[in-house]
């Protein structure tokens, strides 16, 4: 190997290994209302996830269309309270109702399987 070939890989292993660093923390990069309602935030993200989960359930077979049409309505409704306590409360949910809303995504999880 020459000595530029040499230079070269490191070159490029180093700018390989920027990109991925840059890739990861861009990955976990929050947006300035998930800093703000980091409560909602995480009830959303759960309700995203049961949502993906329930229709690759569906997709797999593992759940007939009305089952998986009455658990997406339940996540739906989920969503809707949440979305009616921020109102109520000047944009934000408490941590007891984080809590009661994270019951309630606890129970649609389990009726969705393992």
């Amino acid at each position: 190997m020459t000595p530029f070939s040499s230079r070269l890989n490191k070159i490029l292993l180093g700018s390989l290994t920027l990109a991925a660093i840059l890739a990861a923390a861009s990955a976990h990069a929050e947006t300035a209302w998930e800093r703000a309602h980091p409560r909602r935030d995480q009830v959303l993200d759960r309700t995203q996830h049961l949502n993906r989960r329930i229709a690759r359930e569906r997709r797999e077979r593992e759940l007939t269309p009305a089952q998986a049409r009455a658990l997406h309505g339940e996540v739906r409704q989920t969503r809707l309270e949440q979305a009616a306590m921020a109102r109520a409360n000047g944009g934000f949910i408490t941590k007891s109702q984080q809590a009661g809303l994270n019951q309630q995504e606890n129970a649609i999880r389990r009726s969705v399987g393992p």
